[in-house]
């Protein structure tokens, strides 16, 4: 009988074999295809002592019980033991049962290759066979084990606050565990799912990566293991738990995915971003349009006539989509009304908001919408006529954030009601693009009546399957996922979505670290970034007009500024980069992206390369070389990945060989006002 399995990848592999008592399943290899033949580098080779032989053994996936000391993936009350059940493989994913004699716990592991990446996607499927119900208090979706040296492992991942999303962290683990998590209802904004994991005796070796696809409440654990070897554990969070599990009931873990690349971290982001790409399929040939968003300049004083004149003024620009953002329906003067009263406030535009609309569009833009589904304000008519539909708990008074509440979304009537709700603004306006927003955590996590609700996998659920319906019946619609900022940006929302607001901090300096921190996790074509006046929550250091656009071309270019605040000259320049964006946006969103320096460095710059068109994005961050005053040199940056004999031309006539651009680098100057520079290289 067949105990060892190889899944193949694009140019890696991942093997795994069942351990000779057939207790559970081992990691034998991961890496480039071919490293499996050949003796396991992540088997004990050693006697154990004082712990199991499970807690000693790189596990794919093992209970409490069996695992009882070294960290299990899953735990059960009263624990479980299993034994393998058989292979119910499909053409598709390697499935491998576990079965518990005893509790009727049957556990399903499974493996599927990503068409055309290096991505392997992992979960657990449990189905209780037993005559009683079983408490899960514990749900990883995989174990996942790297192969790191004495010193311990490096650690990458992405941290910060709302405002300080996707902050690029490095920390090594010589001994002991690392934890991050969430219990807000989101990803969240302090942490994000995911992890890289490299060995930490070289300066960026071999890159193993983990990406938690939940919307929901989540836990990732990083421990150096008895052996040596680095395992992490990522799963959803039982909250509120523990999770009941009835007889005859099955359960699907999140999807976790994993990636792997020789070439370090930069290796590693580059299979990221074509999985993203393969995630978006066809809708990524879909043009993500240049778009004004008008919350900054009005915010809640919303009126027909003044949205009216920035859209003007935004199509004399050339942007291509018009996003009308928070304060456009009845009851919202401020944030203490109208969530969850869809209704356009007629009053505000003349003619009506349907007028309105039309207006927008015969300027030749489309039009977009902001909305925010799942809240509710308590001064709302859907609170006075349905308090029942927020999450509560019988006796205990209710928590407000932001002036709001939540929807219990896991309840059929509020899911009915919310899908009934797009779908009347979606066929009864023309809009192209939405933008959903989740402002505020659960607070309350009740549903009275059902003690035993899995609230937070219910509410995932329905969101995630109201964001199918959008797909499929309005395919033509743009779907932007915001969650105050960077709050939901997990790759279950990313599937789903056009494009991601990474954070609600728009300054220059801070949303270069934010933007260094999100391209480690996803593709350019997700990262919607704006042009902005604001200054620096935590760099408030001016920049240019001309850094602040360069800045948003690195992604999905949008402006927020208050329009009529720019002088003619400004206005010019925009629009002039905006035509230059359009040209070089194609290699942007679909180009191999490669960050070559970072926020603290004194020229941070990005590689776009697709084909023989190569566009470096670059910015001054740092102190200037002195000249002309003093002696002083060219900021040089090395490019990546090009062919050395080749020449490649700039917009100048400009010629450099491949070699020199990447050996000795692409020179650029940089002045007290020139603060940001766009190169484009033909290869000849």
């Amino acid at each position: 009988m067949k105990t060892l399995w190889t899944v193949q990848l694009l140019s890696t592999s991942y093997t795994v074999a069942l351990e000779p008592g057939r207790r559970w399943l081992e990691l034998v290899a991961w890496g480039p295809s071919g490293v499996e033949h050949g003796p396991s580098a992540f088997a004990n080779r050693g006697q154990v002592h004082f712990i199991t032989e499970a807690d000693a053994a790189p596990v794919e996936y093992a209970p409490r019980g069996q695992r009882p000391f070294s960290g299990a993936d899953l735990a059960v009350t009263g624990d479980s033991w299993w034994r393998f059940d058989g292979d119910e493989s499909t053409e598709d994913v390697l499935r491998l049962a576990f079965l518990d004699e005893v509790n009727g716990l049957r556990t399903v592991l499974c493996y599927r290759a990503e068409p055309g990446t290096d991505v392997l996607c992992r979960w657990a499927e449990l189905t209780n066979t037993g005559a009683s119900a079983l408490e899960i208090e514990r749900l990883g979706s995989a174990g996942v084990s790297v192969a790191t040296g004495p010193e311990g492992a490096r650690l990458t991942y992405l941290t910060g606050q709302w405002l300080q999303e996707f902050t690029r962290r490095t920390t090594v683990l010589p001994a002991g565990g690392f934890r991050m998590e969430s219990r807000f209802g989101v990803p969240g904004h302090a942490h994000v799912p995911w992890l890289a994991v490299q060995d930490a005796a070289a300066d960026d070796g071999p890159a193993y990566g983990v990406s938690l696809a939940w919307s929901g409440s989540w836990e990732l654990n990083a421990d150096i293991e008895p052996s040596g070897l680095t395992r992490v554990r990522a799963g959803r969070l039982a909250s509120p738990g523990p999770i009941r599990l009835a007889p005859g009931s099955r359960l699907v873990t999140p999807e976790l995915a994993l990636a792997s690349s020789v070439d370090g971290l930069h290796g590693l982001a580059s299979v990221w971003h074509e999985y993203s790409r393969f995630l978006a399929g066809p809708r990524l040939d879909r043009v993500r349009p240049v778009l004004y968003n008008s919350w900054e300049a009005t915010e809640f004083d919303v009126s027909g006539d003044r949205q009216l004149e920035l859209a003007e003024q935004a199509a004399k620009l050339g942007v291509e989509l018009f996003v009308v953002d928070d304060g456009w329906f009845i009851g919202r003067d401020d944030d203490t009304g109208g969530l969850g009263d869809w209704t356009p406030e007629e009053s505000s535009f003349e003619g009506g908001f349907g007028a309105f609309v039309d207006s927008v569009r015969a300027l030749g833009l489309d039009f977009g919408l902001w909305v925010e589904p799942e809240a509710v304000s308590p001064k709302s008519r859907l609170y006075a006529e349905h308090p029942d539909w927020v999450y509560q708990v019988d006796g205990r008074p209710l928590t407000l954030i932001r002036n709001q509440l939540l929807l219990d979304l896991g309840r059929p009537e509020v899911f009915e009601y919310v899908r009934g709700m797009l779908d009347t603004l979606l066929s009864t306006y023309p809009i192209s693009y939405l933008k959903w927003d989740m402002n505020r955590p659960p607070t309350e996590r009740g549903r009275p009546g059902e003690p035993t609700a899995d609230l937070d996998a219910e509410h995932v659920d329905a969101y995630h399957r109201l964001l199918d319906h959008l797909r499929v019946t309005y395919p033509d619609v743009l779907i932007e996922s915001c969650s105050g900022g960077g709050g939901r940006t997990d790759l279950a929302t990313v599937s789903r979505s056009d494009v991601v607001w990474p954070s609600d901090n728009t300054a220059p300096l801070d949303r270069l670290a934010i933007q260094d921190g999100f391209l480690l996790m996803h593709a350019p074509h997700l990262m919607s970034s704006w042009v902005t006046d604001s200054p620096g929550a935590f760099d408030p250091r001016p920049r240019s007009l001309r850094f602040r656009f360069v800045l948003a071309m690195a992604g999905v270019l949008g402006i927020g500024s208050d329009l009529n605040h720019w002088t003619p000259e400004q206005r010019n320049e925009a629009a002039e980069m905006i035509a230059l964006y359009k040209e070089i946006r194609p290699v942007i969103h679909k180009g191999q992206c490669y960050v070559h320096s970072g926020p603290s460095a004194p020229t941070a710059a990005i590689q776009y390369t697709m084909d023989a068109t190569v566009v470096v994005l670059a910015w001054s961050t740092g102190p200037l070389t002195g000249a002309p005053l003093n002696p002083g040199r060219s900021s040089r940056i090395p490019l990546h990945g090009l062919v050395s004999n080749a020449v490649y031309t700039d917009a100048e006539g400009n010629e450099y060989s491949g070699a020199h651009l990447q050996h000795v680098g692409l020179p650029v100057e940089w002045t007290e006002t020139h603060d940001a520079e766009v190169v484009v290289l033909y290869r000849s």
